[in-house]
């Protein structure tokens, strides 16, 4: 298993990838291919100790800044380690490719390379979010923030197979996220979109609220790329200042401190749960390959995941189960 990784992608690269890349080859025994500027990475890797067999280096002399127009930036950006990493995969020479980079480049890159499944209209981006009931996916978060009612229904198929397949979830529900539960409610878009997916094949459940998406109510929630990346980055405001709230509030009192001592099993428990790092990134859903997108603040261990996360949808060939759906619509 080779797994292409974007080592000029991450806020704190390439260390925070290179950490990654080793911790999963010692956990996984999986091959890493590093792509980005060859001296920096090779001065960062004289700092560890690995098995170097494991660990192969591509230098890619340009970088995609996280400010850069996508498009633009792909097709100039040539030698850039986006466009050197999703070239390697487009070749056939690893398995999958990951980048905790600017995401519409890495988007627009998987499409112009990869070229997208057959069937397939438009990419989604899909992540795992934790719920009262174990886990959930949300697609799309920003690949597409203008998509068609049957681009929604397409997003639904594919999550559906990655559901079945990476999440074990033997007939995973499907919501669209709406203003309310009725019918009648939203625009016509949601409205076209709700007749699709009632007439398809999926577990659909109906329209869904907001308040429904952290209690589970659906394993996949679908929407726009805009409304889903706002879900995204709200959900993570709102966890950071629940955490400094609730730490400010504890050591105002010094009751507080003793009863977070005592409960310091449960919160690290919590923590666990709602750390992204612990589900690795986003599968770029549609595209001919694997692509996984990591957050830009990934840590090590997020990276290490992201690593596991794209090997799994190998082993478990998720595309293939993604055009057999589509085929039997």
């Amino acid at each position: 298993m080779k797994i292409v990784l974007d080592a000029m992608g991450s806020d704190s690269a390439p260390k925070v990838e290179i950490e990654g890349a080793i911790q999963a080859i010692q956990e996984y025994g999986y091959e890493v291919i590093l792509v980005g500027d060859e001296a920096v990475i090779k001065s960062e890797l004289s700092k560890y100790k690995y098995d170097s067999t494991k660990l192969t280096l591509i230098h890619a002399s340009e970088k995609i800044e996280m400010h850069e127009p996508a498009a633009l930036s792909v097709r100039r950006k040539r030698h850039s380690s986006i466009v050197v990493g999703m070239d390697l995969l487009k070749k056939n020479q690893a398995d999958a490719f990951i980048s905790a980079g600017n995401t519409g480049a890495v988007v627009c890159a998987a499409t112009l390379s990869l070229r997208l499944l057959p069937g397939i209209e438009r990419p989604g981006i899909a992540i795992v979010i934790p719920t009262l009931v174990g886990v959930s996916m949300i697609v799309d978060v920003g690949a597409n923030i203008d998509p068609k009612p049957m681009h929604l229904l397409q997003y639904g198929i594919m999550a559906d197979a990655y559901c079945r397949y990476i999440l074990h979830k033997p007939n995973p529900t499907v919501g669209l996220l709406n203003v309310g539960e009725e019918d009648t409610k939203g625009t016509d878009f949601i409205k076209e979109t709700h007749m699709l997916l009632s007439e398809s094949k999926l577990n659909f459940i109906g329209n869904i609220e907001g308040r429904d998406i952290y209690a589970g109510t659906a394993d996949i929630v679908l929407c726009d790329g805009f409304v889903g990346n706002v879900i995204l980055k709200v959900s993570e405001s709102v966890i950071d200042t629940i955490v400094k709230l609730l730490k400010n509030e504890i050591k105002s009192s010094i009751i507080a401190t003793l009863g977070a001592a005592l409960a310091s099993s449960a919160f690290v428990a919590l923590k666990k749960k709602m750390d992204y790092s612990e589900y690795g990134g986003a599968p770029l859903l549609g595209v001919d390959g694997r692509c996984i997108i990591s957050h830009g603040s990934s840590s090590p261990k997020a990276i290490k995941n992201a690593i596991r996360v794209a090997a799994e949808a190998k082993e478990q060939d998720v595309n293939k189960r993604i055009v057999e759906e589509l085929e039997s619509y």
